[in-house]
């Protein structure tokens, strides 16, 4: 497994693939999958955390099912830019990932992507309590859209070159 820039991304993705966002969370990993074109984020079941281990094993299951052929997790940076403690876990956690798997892991700033997911919830009028379970999916698809709208703006550039 590699870790990768979008744009190294970008580059070695082919045609027809689809790549998870995640949201990783201390007692859940947010999930999230894009359609083969690449245009769509929508949110998968979150996964329960046990131990990294199971995470892990859980992770690449869905990947599997779902025929990842990446994954973009978030990178929970502060608002002033810096890396705190919950930047350098989801720093270990995908450093572990490369035991199990060689598909690669892009990072992708989440600042507010929580947020962000709340609003539209908020917005759809889903309970709080729906909330509380579908946020960390919400969570990974807003990352996830984020990372394909770059894609997308970098296969655009590439094409005009």
């Amino acid at each position: 497994m590699a870790i990768l820039t979008i744009e190294e991304l970008a580059a070695q993705l082919q045609p027809n693939q689809a790549i998870a966002g995640l949201d990783l969370g201390t007692k859940t990993i947010g999930l999230s999958v894009s359609d083969l074109g690449r245009r769509f984020a929508t949110p998968r079941e979150v996964i329960r955390r046990v131990k990294f281990g199971v995470d892990a094993e859980a992770l690449l299951s869905a990947a599997t099912k779902e025929k990842i052929a990446a994954f973009v997790i978030g990178l929970p940076v502060n608002m002033d830019g810096s890396e705190g403690p919950r930047c350098q876990a989801t720093r270990a956690f995908v450093r572990n990932m490369e035991q199990k798997t060689p598909l690669p892991f892009a990072f992708w700033d989440e600042r507010l992507s929580t947020v962000a997911a709340e609003r539209v919830l908020i917005e759809m009028d889903v309970s709080r309590r729906k909330r509380a379970e579908r946020i960390d999916s919400a969570a990974a698809s807003f990352i996830l859209q984020g990372a394909l709208d770059r894609l997308a703006s970098l296969a655009r550039d590439g094409l005009s070159d």
